[in-house]
C-alpha cells in the first residue's frame, strides 16, 4: 500500500501504532490488523462516562439562552434533511452533543467528552443502520432535550437521561444506570 500511494511506511505505522493505543484497532503480528468487536463493557463504560459529562453539562447550560436553542433547532432541522443517510446523521448528533458540552465552558471535560464521542461514533451507526425508526426517535429526543434546556436544568438533566437510556436499549444493553456487564460483543456491532 506504501508504494501505490508514495508514502514511507513511518507515517503509516505510526498511524496504526496510534489507533491500536486509541483502541480502534488491534494488531497481530505477522497476522495484521483489524478492527475488534466493541463488547458490552465497553459500551457501558463510554455511555456511563457520557452520562456523567452531559447531564453536567445540560445543567450548567439550563435554562439555556435563545441563541444555544437556536443553534440546536438548525442542528436537529439539518438531521431531519438527511434522515436517510446514517453517517451524516451520525456526525450531526455528534454536532448536536458537542454543542451542549462546549457552552458549559470546561475544556478539559469537552477534551474528555471527545475522547469519548470518537467511541460512541460506531455504536451511534450501528444505532441508526439497523433500528427502525431510531433516526426518527432520536429527532424527537433531541427535541424533547432542547425543550427542557428552555425550562431548567432537572428537565434538561431528564430529557438527556432518556435519551441515553433509549440508545441503550437500541443497543441490546440494560439502562446506563445498570453498572454490571459482561464482555462479550454486541450484537453485529463489528
Amino acid at each position: 500500500m506504501t508504494r501505490e500511494t508514495g508514502t514511507s511506511r513511518t507515517p503509516v505505522r505510526d498511524a496504526l501504532l496510534r489507533l491500536e493505543a486509541e483502541g480502534f484497532l488491534q494488531i497481530v503480528p505477522k497476522k495484521g490488523a483489524f478492527v475488534p468487536p466493541i463488547t458490552d463493557g465497553e459500551v457501558r463504560a463510554v455511555m456511563q462516562a457520557r452520562e456523567l459529562v452531559e447531564d453536567w453539562c445540560v445543567r450548567q447550560v439550563a435554562p439555556a439562552s435563545e441563541e444555544l436553542t437556536g443553534e440546536l433547532e438548525s442542528v436537529l432541522a439539518e438531521q431531519e434533511r438527511v434522515i436517510g443517510d446514517p453517517v451524516t446523521f451520525i456526525e450531526l448528533d455528534r454536532v448536536f452533543h458537542r454543542m451542549i458540552v462546549r457552552r458549559a465552558g470546561t475544556p478539559v471535560l469537552a477534551g474528555f467528552y471527545e475522547s469519548l464521542r470518537d467511541r460512541q461514533v460506531r455504536m451511534g451507526l450501528y444505532a441508526v443502520a439497523n433500528e427502525q425508526d431510531r433516526s426518527r426517535a432520536v429527532l424527537d429526543e433531541h427535541a424533547a432535550i432542547v425543550a427542557a434546556l428552555r425550562t431548567g436544568e432537572a428537565a434538561a438533566g431528564v430529557a438527556l437521561t432518556a435519551h441515553l437510556s433509549s440508545t441503550m436499549a437500541t443497543l441490546h444493553l440494560p439502562d446506563v444506570a445498570g453498572r454490571g456487564g459482561t464482555e462479550h460483543s454486541v450484537a453485529g456491532l463489528p
